[in-house]
């Protein structure tokens, strides 16, 4: 879901509140936690298909796959 997600927006930037959201139906910010761990679990997941850096992130503001 997370991926399909970074997909179908590819090369947008992503804020971490739109993607709390989207991903566990709210953004509060005790959630940011998990949202970390989320994307650093599907950093491992792109990276076995070559090692290129996928998914960047935008310091204070989110993700973009790209």
């Amino acid at each position: 879901m997370e991926y399909k997600l970074l997909a179908e927006n590819a090369g947008k930037v992503l804020t971490y509140k739109y993607l709390l959201r989207q991903v566990w139906g709210s953004a509060l910010e005790s959630d940011m936690a998990s949202l970390r761990v989320f994307m650093v679990s599907l950093r491992k997941k792109l990276a076995k298909g070559g090692g290129r850096q996928y998914l960047q992130t935008h310091v204070g503001i989110g993700y973009r796959l790209g």
